[in-house]
């Protein structure tokens, strides 16, 4: 490929809207252009960037024996009503109607279509185990499209899934996708972790997610030094044991005015009703946060979560354990509906199903029985002291919302969590009989009972993965691509306009194609000056750059390796076995 015919224009500044250094170095670098928000054009330098990871998950794919296959994007609305996604999906989906009137969608995924193919051509355990799988341009309507193409909402994912006669042969299939995971994941080069995770709107038992490690991601993980690991939302917490509260004092309320937060009510504690054994902590208030859940159906419904006070309620971790409902603020007009709540005093006594506004109350799980709490009393200028779980109110549940903080103590008891962030690249369920129950996939066993098959799913962001090794591949110049995923092998660049070596750049070009490199050969003449080529070679990142200039007299080329910046001249003769000896 000849850089004076290449479709490819190179920007020196960063786009507008770039938060993110693969955002920023793939547009700069003429790898992707952006259409909309969200929405992303794949240019030259990017699709071979781009076949390169597909190749990387279909050889490891074929290794564990998985089939390819190809869906359509556009899809009927049936099979998402018999599964329930239709309406679970909400507004985080593309809706359409055909000519025809009738209901079709942009597939976000595929669990129902697998699930019925196979239902339409396999009929007995003889035809399981099976493994499918696909590389397909999904769709979702994400409200905060941003990073490039890291959080898009047209991209490409592998979605793959196992059917298997029963729980056992679920086991060995999801193990043989694990294993395929690390091999994708080691290839593709990135520092990545796998943790435990919530299953979310896709359903099933076991869920791990593979993340890359990077503090640009959206994500947020937790480990511990004995091997814990779990991304935010699925982190547990380690609850206390109940406490006798036989001769806890009884629950007083006491004048607390100017206290409508958790800062200004303990200096109030601290002044007016101090503690002999200690003084008061954020940590002894609870505080009760009201949301509104909306609800697939449009539905909205007020919930209250008490935490305790020195936590905050942490949004991602509330809306994984409320899915598919969404979250909003609990406002002035929701507050007006509820008048038997005072704002900035609201206390259990105003909250739970049994309560006079019927607000259900979720409880974090360190609220245990005879945990004793200062809270609202419902009265303005009012706290409750002395509060009694158990005693004195009971939530309608429990629930993991409250904010997860490093140095709490992980669930399995492995020591303090640390805190970090991480690209989600890759997520495997174990998906059970859950889509096939609903759709009746069900094979005849070897006694002749019809069985429900049982499936796993195993999705990789593959468009997402160009840009997951853009963040680590790169520094102060530009991208530096591995070498198995690098757009080409080397960048030849000509660095000069006289006639021998413009010469013997050729002479250069046709010797590395012909060793079977791919190249990319700028043989821009004109304006374009050596200084602008060689700042193009380190923006665009191939792993060898090499250079014809001045030393072509000498029979002499500079060789230069992108990721270390090292520069080597050497005879002509011998490039061919040093550029091939870097790889």
């Amino acid at each position: 490929m000849r850089m004076s015919r290449m479709f490819l224009r190179t920007l020196r500044d960063d786009p507008a809207d770039a938060e993110v250094p693969s955002h920023r170095l793939l547009v700069r670098a003429g790898y992707v252009r952006r259409v909309a928000p969200g929405i992303y054009s794949w240019l030259p330098l990017g699709l071979k960037v781009l076949a390169k990871v597909e190749r990387i998950i279909r050889e490891e794919m074929e290794s564990i024996g998985s089939q390819e296959v190809r869906f359509p994007a556009l899809l009927p609305r049936e099979p998402y009503e018999v599964s329930g996604r239709w309406t679970d999906y909400g507004p985080n989906v593309f809706r359409l109607k055909d000519r025809k009137g009738n209901d079709m969608m942009l597939g976000p995924t595929h669990e129902e279509f697998f699930t019925l193919l196979v239902k339409d051509l396999y009929s007995s355990y003889k035809d399981l185990p099976l493994s499918l799988y696909q590389i397909q341009t999904k769709y979702r309507d994400e409200a905060r499209p941003r990073a490039g193409i890291l959080r898009g909402r047209e991209f490409i994912m592998k979605d793959s899934y196992s059917f298997d006669i029963d729980d056992a042969g679920l086991d060995a299939s999801y193990q043989a996708h694990r294993e395929a995971y690390v091999r994708i994941f080691e290839r593709l080069g990135f520092d990545y972790v796998i943790v435990k995770a919530t299953s979310g709107a896709m359903g099933g038992s076991a869920s791990e997610e593979f993340l890359a490690v990077s503090d640009t991601g959206e994500d947020t993980f937790v480990r511990s030094p004995g091997g814990y690991a779990a991304n935010i939302e699925a982190v547990t917490t380690v609850a206390p044991d109940a406490i006798p509260y036989d001769n806890a004092p009884a629950a007083h309320a006491e004048q607390t005015p100017d206290t409508p937060t958790i800062e200004t009510l303990v200096d109030h504690l601290n002044e007016k009703f101090p503690r002999e054994d200690r003084p008061w902590a954020a940590g002894d208030t609870l505080k009760n946060v009201l949301v509104i859940l909306r609800h697939p159906d449009g539905t909205r419904e007020p919930v209250a979560i008490g935490v305790p006070g020195d936590r905050e309620v942490d949004a991602k971790r509330l809306e994984a354990q409320v899915a598919p409902a969404e979250v909003e603020p609990f406002e002035e007009k929701d507050f007006a509906a509820n008048p038997g709540l005072v704002k900035g005093y609201i206390g259990p006594a105003a909250l739970g199903s049994e309560s006079s506004t019927g607000i259900r109350y979720l409880t974090d799980p360190r609220v245990v029985d005879g945990t004793r709490w200062v809270t609202g009393a419902n009265v303005q200028g009012s706290h409750v002291i002395d509060l009694v779980a158990g005693r004195d109110f009971t939530a309608d549940g429990t629930i993991e919302a409250a904010e997860v903080r490093a140095g709490d103590e992980a669930p399995d008891g492995s020591g303090p969590l640390e805190l970090a962030r991480g690209i989600e690249m890759g997520h495997i369920f174990q998906l059970g009989r859950l889509y096939a129950e609903a759709l009746g996939l069900k094979v005849l066993d070897e006694n002749g009972k019809l069985v429900t098959v049982t499936m796993g799913s195993y999705g990789v962001g593959v468009s997402r993965a160009v840009a997951a090794v853009a963040e680590y591949a790169h520094d102060e110049l530009g991208l530096v691509w591995p070498r198995e995923l690098a757009p080409f092998d080397v960048h030849l660049v000509a660095a000069g306009k006289d006639e021998a070596v413009l010469a013997a750049a050729e002479g250069v070009y046709a010797e590395l194609i012909g060793a079977g490199l791919e190249v990319l050969y700028d043989d821009r003449v004109g304006k374009v000056s050596p200084g602008v080529k060689f700042k193009d070679a380190e923006l665009i990142g191939v792993p060898t750059i090499v250079v014809v200039g001045k030393g072509i007299v000498d029979g002499v080329v500079e060789v230069k390796d992108r990721s270390t910046g090292e520069r080597t001249d050497v005879a002509l003769a011998d490039l061919v076995h040093a550029v091939s000896s870097q790889g």
